[in-house]
């Protein structure tokens, strides 16, 4: 992927949405010093060289119900598998993330259970149905922090 180059705008730009995705681009004008349309234009260009690829509304798990947060590494019987596992992976509305890594899993996921028992039925019932040779599943007891990427000048 070509790697575009960034200006001071482009990063503050950058910094601002990471911190609120939601931002008017107004408001982001007035803060950078330069035209709402500058601004515009910038994010459209970010948007249409996939620096931008969206933005989301993060929604608290908790608040509607899943109270189980886990991360669970599935070891493959054939790495062959690997496409058709990751696409019956994705049918499954409480995985949220899906790695395909190094190290000693073939694939890591992160997914949300309404409590362990919930955990165990997607464990046992969807995932370990697919055929795959084994799962570890690290369950968390609570995020300590989550934060957006760095913005960082890399140019200098």
């Amino acid at each position: 992927m070509h790697r575009p180059s960034f200006d001071t705008l482009d990063l503050n730009i950058l910094r601002l949405l990471s911190g609120n995705a939601r931002k008017p681009y107004l408001e982001i004008a007035r803060e950078c010093g330069v035209s709402g349309a500058a601004i515009h234009q910038r994010i459209q260009r970010m948007y249409a060289s996939g620096v931008i690829t969206g933005a989301e509304s993060l929604i608290n798990p908790e608040a509607i119900g899943y109270e189980t947060c886990a991360y669970v590494g599935i070891f493959l019987n054939d790495p062959a598998q690997f496409k058709s596992v990751v696409e019956t992976l994705k049918q499954i509305p409480e995985i949220i993330e899906c790695h395909f890594t190094t190290g000693q899993y073939d694939i890591f996921i992160k997914l949300f259970a309404r409590n362990n028992d919930h955990l165990l039925d997607i464990l046992q019932n969807q995932i370990q149905a697919l055929g795959v040779a084994r799962t570890e599943t690290l369950i968390s007891f609570k995020q300590v922090f989550k934060r957006p990427m760095p913005i960082v000048d890399n140019s200098k």
